[in-house]
This record gives structure tokens, C-alpha cells and sequence, in this order.
């Protein structure tokens, strides 16, 4: 039995989305009806597609009774997330022309960490790659000369933004096939403490380099819980890719043969088979809020809260705030990784993973179990991959593998999920409590009003800020720069807290899925350059950031001010900055999913 909550918040988005729904579907119905997409090319056009393939490949790709995968990678060789992929399409042709099928890399799309340019100019333009990814998806699929599609992509905005894409070409079959962690390194716990240190003048770059290097040390995703990980469990969680598939380990043989599998099993879907099972008929609201209990049980990323919003509305599909608030409020942190706890995902995994998630949620009445994946049905996202005499097999997940990692049976770590909508006179923001100790959930303190990160840090090396404080840092939204993540206040006011003071954090910008302990009011719209009230306030304001009865305050009168002057253009020049300038006009509020399409 589905819980009730769960029902309405689903019924209700249904509901909302009646309009929208129907007119992407009848817009994928279309495109469905035009029939096999190459049968429908001039002879000239198929000659430009095969025009570089051997003889044998251009037999497999002109015969119409054969699949023809298009591959959307997001492969290069200096992220670590993404430098597994650069066999995969290799993999994956071999694999289906031993079926008389075949694949072409449909393109590539632009891969950019978050972990490199934080607090640098191309964090500006961070958020924004996520919407240019998914035009880059939607053009790499433009020649429509496929019968599915193969997403790989992992991190922050790739994975949201190439499905958004994929959903413009949602009348194909349509499935990630991700690459998995690195192994673990440094623990979590040494590299707060040396960063900490580090923020505090305790320990030279030296120390800090070497410390994250030995974080950051391997091929795969960075293994703390951050936004990367969390598409990975959401989405397979969605039913966006194989069961199990999420944490298997890069160089394993388990995951080649995951990758093996994702080929076989999609080229036997194709529009006309048996089997034919279309994208838009896997993301619906189902699905949608599939994803956002597993996102909350696990204590996923923030971003989310602004990526979600925009996939569904990609696929007609109108999500808000409130039911992303009104799901946390009933759904159970389940999970506890690095920043909710010390484990990292590879803990995770070895503790029975996304499945072994999925079978606790499955226990509460949390998801439902008949939402259509991509792969078979969703009881099958309830059982792990293994090799057996060489060959794959999935088998039903048992009891959790540490109890301190993922809760076992009858059992929580906290009664609600991690996200909490606050909202006040400041505005409408998002604060992930699943990391902030009970003590720290209710902050009422002077404010300290700054326009950017860097000020904040230099502000605390000068020693001034050594006081109870909300700290605001102010003009940080989608419009006013890009709402670049803030991680260079981490340190800054986790060693506040750690001092004694009493610390928050209000802003108009991001933060990195990392963050945790400090309470953080994200997001919070309207932002400071479209006349938000977070433009009004100055040093001294006293405010109230209430995570438990989800309140957003100034509790002094602000009437008669005006809104804040400031001078955007470093923020919005230089390094290829310039060129967003068009995003940054048209861009919606985070609550609407800081997306530039309606």
C-alpha cells in the first residue's frame, strides 16, 4: 500500500500538469508516428551518416530492420567522473554487431567540475552548462538516424542536462549507462579537519594539496555523497538505467558486463519491437517522485531541488517546492553518506546500495513499485548484479550490510528527509537539515551582508567575524551571475561553529552537494536582482532561519529601504562569461528550476 502522502503529492502533480503533459506527449506522439527516422532520409542524407563507417557497419546502419544506437557522451580525460567513458562507445558497437545491430557517437556534450572551478570565474557559468547540455543533446540526436539512445554522463549538470535533452527525442527508448566511484582514499572526517585547518591558517597549501589529492586519487566519481552520486541513486531509483548499476566500480568486470547488458537490452526496444518502451512513457509522475523519495532518504544534494524542477518540467511535468517539502516531511533519512555521515558511497554499496535502498522504501510504502522503468519493472530495482560463472545475473537484496550506513528493517536515522522548505518575509529557500545537529536547526542572529564568497573569507581571515551571525551573501542568483556554488564558505563557517558561535548561512546562490553542517537558506528567490527582499537587508538586521518550523525572517522592519546597488560586471565578464549573457536575461528563479526553457 502506497503511503497516502505519496499518493497526493503524486495525484497533484498529475493533476497541476494536465496541460503541459499532454502537449509534450502529443508533440512525442508526432514524432513517433513519422516511423523509422532513417527510412525517412534522402539518399543523400544516409550517405553523410555512413560515410565513415566500414563496409560492414554501413550494411547494419542502411538496413532498416536493424537497430541504430545514437551514443550522447560526455567523455574527456581530465575529469575523473568521465574518463571511464572513453572505451564505452567502442564497447558497446562491438557488443551489438555480434546482433547485427550497430551504434555511432551521436556527440559529445561539455563536461565541467564543479570541483575544479569552485570559487573561480567558471563557476559562473556552471549551472548554465546544464541547459547548453542538453541543446548539445538535442542537436547530437538532430540527424535522426537513430532507433535509441545511450546517455553517458555522470556529474553535477550532465546527467540532468542530457536527460532533459534526451527527452526532445523521448519517443526513442532511452537509458543512461554510468561508469561508477572511484575507490575510497582519504576519509571523509581528515579531509574536513585539514581543510578546516587550512582555512584557518593552521596548515600551509602543501598540506592541503596532498590531502586532496589523496581525496581526489582515481578514475570514477568522487566517492563523498554529492550532487554527482546523487544523479547516479536518483536516477536509478527513476528506473533511468539498469538495476544496480549506479556504484559498481569502473575497471570492474561487473561493470563491462553492466555495460554489455545496457546495449543488448535497449537495441531490442526499438520503435516496432515487442518490446518497444519509449521514454515518455518512463518519466512520468511516477517515476518523478520515484526520484525525489530516494532523494531525500539518502540526504541527496541541494542542487536537485533546482534540477529536478527542470527535468520534470521537460517532460510536461509541473513540480514546486512545496511537494518536494511536503515528501520530506513523510520520508525517512534511510541513508547515511558523507556529508549526513562519515561513510562514502563505495560504504554504501557494500551496504546493499540503490537496490537495497529501494527495498527499505519499498517496505514503508514509500515509491511506486508500478512506475514503468526502462529496463523490465520495478521490482526488479529491488535485486543486485553479480557474475556467476561469467554471467550476470541479478539476485533480491537482503538485509542492510552495516546498519551505520543504510538503516535496516524497522529502522531510521531521522523521522523526515533532508530538504526543508523555509519561507518568510525573505523569501522562499531550501535548506538541507539532514547534516545540521538539532542543536543548530533554529538560528536567530545579527546579519552580516555580503555580495560574494570571497568577501566572506576575507572578512573571517581579518578576524571579523568572530560573532553570533547569519551570514548573507547577497546578488549570488541564476540572473545576477550564474548562482555559482559558495563551497569556499564551508570551512569559513564550519570553523565558526566550531568556535562556539551560533552560524547561518542566507543567500540567493548555491551550495555544493557537499555542504551539510552549517544551516544554509539556498536558493532563496526572489534573488536580490529581481527585487528580492534579501536586497534590502544590512549589517545588524536581526534574523531568525527556523529549519524546524520552516521560517525564513527579518524580524527588523525593513520598510522604506531600497534595494542594494552593485556592480555585476567582474561577475559577469571575462573567461568566456560574457558569452551566458543571454541566460543570465532569460533565466527563470531556482524555484522554477533556473532553466532558460518554458
Amino acid at each position: 500500500m502506497i503511503h497516502q502522502v505519496i499518493s497526493d503529492v503524486t495525484a497533484r502533480i498529475r493533476e497541476r500538469s494536465v496541460v503541459r503533459r499532454q502537449a509534450f506527449l502529443a508533440r512525442i506522439q508526432r514524432q513517433a508516428e513519422q516511423g523509422k527516422t532513417r527510412a525517412a532520409l534522402a539518399c543523400g542524407n544516409l550517405a553523410h551518416a555512413v560515410a565513415a563507417c566500414s563496409s560492414d557497419e554501413k550494411g547494419r546502419i542502411l538496413d532498416m530492420t536493424r537497430a541504430n544506437v545514437g551514443i550522447v557522451t560526455a567523455y574527456n580525460d581530465m575529469l575523473s567522473a568521465h574518463q571511464p567513458y572513453q572505451g564505452y562507445p567502442d564497447q558497446i558497437k562491438a557488443v551489438l554487431a555480434e546482433l547485427g545491430h550497430s551504434a555511432q557517437v551521436a556527440g559529445g556534450v561539455p563536461a565541467m567540475c564543479d570541483g575544479v572551478t569552485q570559487g573561480q570565474p567558471g563557476m559562473d557559468m556552471s549551472l548554465f552548462s546544464r541547459d547548453l547540455i542538453a541543446q548539445a543533446t538535442a542537436l547530437s540526436l538532430s540527424h535522426n538516424t537513430f532507433d535509441a539512445t545511450l546517455l553517458l554522463g555522470i556529474c553535477d549538470k550532465i546527467a540532468p542536462g542530457q536527460i532533459m535533452g534526451a527527452l526532445s527525442h523521448a519517443h526513442q527508448p532511452t537509458a543512461f549507462v554510468p561508469a561508477g566511484p572511484m575507490a575510497s582514499g582519504i576519509s571523509n572526517d581528515e579531509k574536513v579537519k585539514v581543510r578546516q585547518k587550512y582555512a584557518a591558517g593552521e596548515v600551509g597549501r602543501d598540506a592541503l594539496l596532498e590531502m586532496e589529492c589523496g581525496a581526489y586519487h582515481a578514475a570514477g566519481t568522487c566517492t563523498f555523497y554529492g550532487t554527482a552520486n546523487t544523479n547516479q541513486l536518483v536516477f536509478e531509483a527513476m528506473g533511468l538505467m539498469l538495476p544496480g548499476s549506479a556504484f559498481v566500480h569502473p575497471h570492474s568486470e561487473l561493470r563491462r558486463a553492466l555495460t554489455a547488458e545496457a546495449a543488448r537490452r535497449i537495441s531490442a526496444m526499438i520503435p516496432g519491437s515487442p518490446a518497444y518502451r519509449p521514454l515518455s512513457e518512463v518519466l512520468d509522475e511516477r517515476s518523478l517522485v520515484n526520484g525525489l523519495v530516494a532523494l531525500l532518504a539518502s540526504g541527496g544534494s541541494t542542487n536537485h531541488s533546482i534540477h529536478m524542477v527542470a527535468l520534470a518540467r521537460a517532460a510536461g511535468l509541473v513540480l514546486t517546492w512545496d511537494d518536494i517539502s511536503d515528501l520530506s516531511d513523510v520520508v525517512p533519512l534511510l541513508v547515511r553518506m558523507y556529508p549526513n555521515g562519515p561513510a562514502d558511497v563505495n560504504a554504501f554499496e557494500q551496504a546493499g546500495g540503490v537496490p537495497g535502498l529501494m527495498r527499505r522504501l519499498a517496505q514503508e510504502g514509500l515509491i511506486h513499485m508500478d512506475a514503468t522503468p526502462v529496463f523490465g519493472e520495478m521490482q526488479d530495482y529491488l535485486s543486485r548484479p553479480a557474475l556467476v560463472d561469467g554471467q550476470l545475473v541479478w539476485q533480491p537484496v537482503g538485509e542492510s550490510g552495516d546498519a551505520s550506513v543504510l538503516s535496516p528493517s524497522g529502522s531510521v536515522f531521522q523521522a523526515t528527509g533532508g530538504t526543508k522548505l523555509l519561507a518568510g518575509n525573505l523569501g522562499r529557500a531550501v535548506v538541507k537539515v539532514s547534516a545540521v545537529a538539532p542543536e543548530y536547526r533554529v538560528i536567530e542572529a545579527p546579519a552580516r551582508v555580503f555580495s560574494s564568497q570571497h568577501a566572506v573569507e576575507a572578512a573571517y581571515k581579518a578576524g571579523d567575524l568572530n560573532q553570533d551571525a547569519v551570514i548573507v551573501v547577497r546578488h549570488n542568483g541564476p540572473a545576477a551571475n550564474g548562482m555559482p556554488e559558495l563551497h569556499k564558505l564551508m570551512p569559513v563557517l564550519g570553523n565558526l561553529q566550531k568556535a562556539g558561535y551560533k552560524v547561518a548561512l542566507v543567500t540567493d546562490g548555491r551550495l555544493s552537494g557537499a555542504s551539510g553542517k552549517i544551516p544554509a537558506a539556498i536558493h532563496v528567490t526572489p534573488e536580490a536582482l529581481h527585487g528580492g527582499a534579501i536586497g534590502l537587508l544590512a549589517d545588524g538586521d536581526l534574523l531568525r532561519v527556523d529549519a524546524v518550523n520552516g521560517s525564513l525572517d527579518c524580524l527588523t522592519d525593513l520598510s522604506g529601504r531600497t534595494q542594494a546597488e552593485i556592480d555585476l560586471t567582474l561577475e559577469q565578464e571575462g573567461w568566456g562569461r560574457e558569452l551566458f549573457s543571454v541566460m543570465r536575461r532569460a533565466v527563470s528563479s531556482a524555484e522554477c528550476g533556473a532553466t532558460i526553457f518554458d
